[in-house]
C-alpha cells in the first residue's frame, strides 16, 4: 500500500511540476500579446493624429479655394465676364 502511495504521490509531483512550467509559460506569452498589443494601439493612436492633420489640411485648402472662387467672381462681375 505505501508503495502505491508513493507512486501516486510521485505521479502527482510531476503533473504539478508540469503545471507550473505550463502555467509560467503562458505568462510569458501573455506578456509578449499584452506588450504587442499596446504597440498596435499605439500605432492607430499615432495614425488617428496623423488624419485628424490631414483633415485640418482638407479644411484649411477647401478655405482657401473658397476664397480664390469668390475673388474670381469678383474679377469677372468686374470685367463682366459670363462663365
Amino acid at each position: 500500500m505505501e508503495n502505491v502511495e508513493s507512486l501516486v504521490l510521485e505521479r502527482l509531483r510531476v503533473l504539478r511540476n508540469e503545471i507550473l512550467a505550463f502555467r509560467s509559460e503562458n505568462q510569458s506569452e501573455f506578456s509578449k500579446i499584452k506588450h504587442r498589443l499596446t504597440h498596435v494601439k499605439s500605432s492607430i493612436a499615432g495614425m488617428r493624429g496623423e488624419n485628424v492633420g490631414t483633415q485640418e489640411d482638407v479644411y484649411r485648402q477647401q478655405g482657401v479655394i473658397d476664397s480664390i472662387k469668390a475673388r474670381l467672381q469678383r474679377i469677372e462681375r468686374r470685367l463682366e465676364i459670363t462663365g
